[in-house]
This record gives C-alpha cells, sequence and structure tokens, in this order.
C-alpha cells in the first residue's frame, strides 16, 4: 500500500490552500499597518447612557472588532449603542447573559454606581478585567469585596479617573519634604473642587409615574431599594439620591480625591476622622453641605468646601500648606521656589494605564485597593453629613467607632436576591 500523492493532486492542494489563504482578511495575519486579533484588547460594555457611551469604540470596517457586546437594561439606549459598535457588536438587556460569553477580554462599567461592585465582582469571577466609572462603589463593605474578588481571581481593576497620571510633580514634592508634614489640604477653585451640589441634589416631591415600555425598571434598580419609578430617579439624575450614588460628592468626589491621596502617599490610608458642616439630610435625597473636614492619622487634614451652602471658602486661604511652605494658588508658593528642581528629584514609581495593566498583568496607576481608598473619603464625607456629627473611623476594620448609625451607612443591605 502506497501513501505517496501524485504531482496533479498536489498542486491542486496547493491550488485550493493559496485560494484559502487570499481570502483571509489581511488584519487577521497582521504585519506592517494591521493588528492581528489576539493583540486587540476587546471588551463588553454594561451601562450605555451619557458616559457609557464614551465606552462603546466603533469596530471599523476591515479591523477586528473592539467592542463585542453591550448591556443597558433601556431598550433605546442599547440600541444606540449597537448602532455606534456597529457590526461584531451584540446586544444585551442582562449583564449575566453577557458575561456568560468567553470571547471578551475586558469589562467597562457605566452603570450608575448601586451596581458598580456587583458588576465588578461578577466581571472578576467571569475571569475579565475590569474598567469601572467613579465612584467605585456606593459604600465601603462593597469596596471590600471588590477587592476580595479581585485578587482572588488574578485581574485588573481601574477606576475611571485619571487626576493621578498628570500629578507627578505634587507626589515629589509631598516626598521631597519641602512642605513638611503634616500637610492641610484644600480643595478649590484652584485645585479642582466643582462639587455640584445643588446641581445633584434629590426633589422630595415625585409623583409616581408609570415606568416606559423601553425600561426594565426592576432590572434598573436591582440591589437599591423598591421606591416608585420618577423620571427623576434613573438616567443622569440618579445622582441625587442615596439610594443609587450619592449626590454631587459622589459624583466627583472621586475625580478630586483620588489624585489628592496619590500624592499625599495615601493609597493605603483612610482618615481616621470626618466632621461635616450641613443642613439635616433627607433620608432619600441628596442635599446641600458647606464643608467637610478629613483628618489622617498623622494629622494630614483634607477640607472641602462646597461654595454653595454655608460660609464659603476664602480665595486667600493656601490650597496646600505644610510647616515648611505652602502652595497659595496655581504653581505660586511661599516661600518661592519651592517647586523648582524637582526633575531632578526621583521620580515616584511608574503609573501603569489600563492597558498595559491588561498586556502584562501589573497592577494599574488606580488599582482596586487605591481606589477603594480614595473611594472611602466619599463615603466617609458623606456619613457625616448624613448623620450630622463629628465621626471616628478604625483603619483597621474600615469601620466607625461605637457608632451603629454610621455602620450601617458603611454596610448596607441589598435587595433580594442580589447581595455580596
Amino acid at each position: 500500500m502506497t501513501h505517496g500523492i501524485s504531482r496533479r493532486r498536489f498542486l491542486r492542494g496547493a491550488a485550493g490552500a493559496a485560494a484559502a489563504i487570499s481570502i483571509v482578511p489581511r488584519h487577521v495575519l497582521g504585519g506592517a499597518g494591521f493588528t492581528p486579533p489576539s493583540e486587540v484588547i476587546t471588551r463588553g460594555v454594561i451601562g450605555t447612557g451619557g458616559m457609557g457611551m464614551n465606552h462603546v469604540a466603533t469596530n471599523e470596517p476591515g479591523k477586528p472588532p473592539v467592542t463585542l457586546a453591550v448591556c443597558d437594561v433601556d431598550a433605546k439606549r442599547l440600541a444606540n449603542a449597537l448602532r455606534k459598535a456597529g457590526p461584531g457588536c451584540q446586544g444585551y438587556s442582562d449583564f449575566r447573559r453577557l458575561l456568560d460569553r468567553r470571547d471578551m477580554d475586558t469589562i467597562e462599567i457605566a452603570t450608575p454606581p448601586h451596581w458598580h461592585a456587583l458588576i465588578s465582582i461578577a466581571a472578576a469571577e467571569s475571569g475579565r478585567d475590569v474598567l469601572c466609572e467613579k465612584p467605585m462603589t456606593r459604600f465601603i463593605a462593597e469596596g471590600e469585596a471588590v477587592i476580595r474578588a479581585i485578587q482572588r481571581n488574578g485581574r485588573v481593576f481601574q477606576i475611571g479617573t485619571y487626576g493621578r497620571f498628570s500629578s507627578q510633580n505634587m507626589r515629589k514634592l509631598v516626598m521631597s519634604g519641602r512642605l513638611g508634614t503634616p500637610l492641610t489640604v484644600r480643595p478649590g477653585a484652584n485645585l479642582n473642587g466643582d462639587w455640584k451640589v445643588k446641581m445633584w441634589s434629590g426633589r422630595t416631591d415625585l409623583v409616581p409615574q408609570p415606568v416606559p415600555a423601553e425600561l426594565d425598571y426592576d432590572m434598573w434598580l436591582g440591589p437599591a431599594p423598591w421606591k416608585p419609578y420618577h423620571p427623576h430617579r434613573v438616567h443622569g439624575s440618579f445622582r441625587c439620591y442615596w439610594d443609587y450614588d450619592g449626590g454631587g460628592l459622589a459624583d466627583m468626589g472621586q475625580h478630586h480625591l483620588d489624585p489628592i491621596q496619590y500624592w499625599l502617599g495615601k493609597d493605603n490610608e483612610v482618615p481616621v476622622e470626618v466632621e461635616a458642616e450641613a443642613p439635616p439630610a433627607h433620608p432619600d435625597a441628596c442635599g446641600l453641605w458647606g464643608e467637610v473636614r478629613l483628618k489622617y492619622a498623622d494629622g494630614t487634614t483634607i477640607i472641602l468646601n462646597s461654595g454653595e451652602w454655608g460660609t464659603p471658602d476664602s480665595p486667600r486661604n493656601p490650597r496646600v500648606e505644610g510647616p515648611r511652605g505652602r502652595i497659595v494658588g496655581g504653581n505660586r508658593t511661599d516661600p518661592p521656589g519651592l517647586m523648582d528642581g524637582l526633575g531632578s528629584l526621583p521620580d515616584p514609581p511608574k503609573l501603569i494605564s489600563f492597558e498595559e495593566a491588561v498586556r502584562t498583568r501589573q497592577k494599574p496607576g488606580g488599582n482596586e485597593v487605591a481606589s477603594h481608598h480614595s473611594a472611602c473619603l466619599l463615603h466617609l464625607a458623606n456619613a457625616a453629613i448624613r448623620t450630622g456629627r463629628k465621626l471616628r473611623f478604625d483603619p483597621k476594620t474600615y469601620r466607625f467607632i461605637n457608632d451603629p448609625q454610621a455602620n450601617a451607612l458603611a454596610e448596607q443591605p441589598m435587595r433580594a436576591p442580589w447581595h455580596l
């Protein structure tokens, strides 16, 4: 018996193989100017409202698709996301069905914050890396659970705020010791500080309305307590209600405070005291506040002033002040020259971007631990606003000291069947 192949059969086979290769899209083969699919970081996007649409990348003809799936409980928003993503993307109304797929590298979460923790945990357990919009969580215990899930599953986590990536000079200045310690930081007009307090204050006169046909309101609520539908409770203005977010402070706070936490060198710390100047808080609707003071164990203090209630912060107050020097506004320092020569000082460790972290399996700049700690500042501040008193916080247990009411805000129940 022979296993030989005739010359004619060989040539026919070779011609068929060549024909097959000729119809393979060029991008699949890689090479100069072409990225093979194996090098593309693919994503699924959960939550496709205003911010979520920024995460929906358009799949370009002739190139490997980037956005493989989108998910939203609002059928109109889902349709908009599918149109933007284009061919190669599939839509879902339930994030669990999206996570059932095995062909996505990353999950990008842009839902209201009351969903952030549960979806981050589910994404990590499905083997995906996670890019989550701010604030990272709605209450403190959620952040602890996210950290456990990310680390248990060996995943990459990045919060969707990048202010620390442009804060290297401030980090070097603090590291240099030129300002001394402890420091007092006042985020204000010259150092971030737009808190959108009135913009995201809730309404207390909501009259129940019919749920729109395109919205799965029960799934939108998810772990949040059931409340009658009103359009002001969803889609953007959800920020006005404690069940889903924490007002302008939670909306903007991680943008402003994450870089400060970084350049203070406190990515692994939380404040131990917090007090607020604010009117009595409403149990459902987020409201006004004037000032919040967050104090760390070493005396370093961050003072937030809303400028929308109470006594406004003086523009003459130093933005950053230590026993050896201060920054009065922008880069104006007292004594002059505090910023001189920073370029010759040692650089802090490089901050890794989310994409680089996904490829190299390193920790990104806004990783799960750093992001949890900067989110804790928001939760501590809002706890002081809601309880109306000075609170002490234990950095070992991550709970308030001898204060059951405040601790009920740190670890909140979820509506069944959802749980951490």
